[in-house]
Formats: structure tokens, sequence, C-alpha cells
């Protein structure tokens, strides 16, 4: 029995039905619960039910300035997440905007300085990253979908660096034995991830006057790895 929950911090409901089963099929899992955030706060005793979560992605950024009530609380929730995680009670792995939750909470700076635009992008497993249980098998390189506008400006203090590339330095990180972090999304195929740009075609992720130049890039990608990474996190850490 796979006993995983993913945590939903989308607004947009299309997109976070969407990404909720992107993530159960990418997991290999028949049965993946949901938590929306934005819809009801974290449950600590819910939470304790499980061996292993995904966090998903979110149009918020760590460096708004303005930010509302909604998403100062799904902050909070997921630094305590991310708490538990470190301390080893339970598995996460954050994703997107959440890495730049778990930088910050870990003292780390998160800037805007090498944003990636949503696209099919090569990255690279260091040293550490090659012989990690979920990111070892996907060595040296593999190809990732990105889309962010923020990312940590160096590797926190605690962390140990899995991926890189030149572009975004920070790719993912792991904190203990049971805290993982990706800039990127490992989730979506090709198909999953050219849909979801239609919710964000004037968020600032790609030029809304390329729409159709940048989906058919993305369709054409070939992308499998980050959906192995989660297999391998749900088989490392989720086996009941």
């Amino acid at each position: 029995m796979v006993s995983l929950l993913y945590v939903c911090v989308r607004p947009e409901l299309g997109a976070a039905d969407a990404e909720h089963a992107s993530f159960r099929r990418a997991l290999g899992v028949d049965v993946v619960d949901r938590l929306d955030l934005l819809a009801e706060p974290l449950d600590a005793a819910r939470l304790a039910r499980y061996s292993g979560v995904v966090v998903g992605g979110s149009p918020f950024n760590v460096s708004d300035v303005e930010k509302s009530a909604a998403q100062l609380r799904v902050e909070a929730d997921l630094e305590h997440i991310a708490r538990l995680s470190i301390e080893g009670r339970i598995a996460v792995f954050f994703t997107c905007f959440s890495i730049g939750v778990v930088t910050r909470m870990l003292g780390g700076e998160v800037t805007t300085d090498t944003p990636e635009p949503a696209s099919a992008t090569v990255i690279e497993t260091t040293e550490a990253g090659a012989v990690d249980p979920v990111f070892g098998p996907s060595s040296p390189a593999l190809t990732v979908f990105t889309a962010h506008k923020e990312s940590a400006a160096a590797l926190p203090q605690g962390a140990v660096l899995l991926a890189t590339n030149d572009t975004c330095p920070v790719q993912a990180y792991r904190v203990g034995t049971h805290l993982y972090t990706a800039q990127f999304h490992p989730e979506p195929t090709p198909r999953d991830f050219a849909d979801r740009m239609t919710f964000y075609r004037t968020t600032g992720y790609f030029d809304p006057d390329e729409f159709d130049e940048v989906q058919g890039q993305v369709l054409a990608a070939s992308v499998t790895e980050g959906a192995a990474l989660l297999r391998r996190f749900a088989q490392t850490f989720a086996a009941a």
C-alpha cells in the first residue's frame, strides 16, 4: 500500500486538477490524496497519516512585495511541512514556488536574477546527486520542464546540491534524508505542460504573442526523467 498526499497551492482550480492528475500518473500509483492549502489550512493530524508528500507549483512568488492573507498562510503551512520533513517525520518533494519557501526558511536568499521561461531544460546532476537514491539513476543529466520568475540565489546552509545548470544554478537540493526540493516541474508530460500554459498565458512566463510557438516547442520535447524522479521518491519513502 502507498500512502501519498498531493499538496495544492494553485489558485486556478482547472490547473490544480490537472496537476493532481499529473502527479498521480508520474508517481505511478492510482490513489494520491489531495490537500488544497488555499481552501483549508494545514491539519497536522491529517498530515501524519501519510509517508510521502508532493507539493505542486504556484503562480505565487516568495519575493512578492504584496501578499494576500491566503498566500501568507500557505507559506507558513509549507514551512511547517518542511520542518517536519527536516526532522525526518515525513518525506516531502517540494517543487517550483515551494523551493523558495524552503530556501528562505533555511536563511537563504530568493532572487529574481535567474528566471527560466516555460521550456524544456537540461539540468546536470552533481556528485552528490549521482549517488542520491532519487536523482542518482537519472545521472549525469536529464531534461525537465521549467517556468519560474525567482529562484535560490545560492545553496542555503545545510542543503546538498543535487542538480544544476548554467541558467539557474540551484535546480534541486536535499536537506537531511527526507526533504527534496526542485525548482523545475518533475510531474508533467509535454501534453500536460502545454495544457497548463493556457492558464498562465498572460502571467509573464512567456511572451503571449509567441504562445503557439512556445507550446509547439513544449509538445516536441522529450521529457520523461522528471516522472522517474517522482516514482523513485515514492518507491524510496512512501511504500508502507
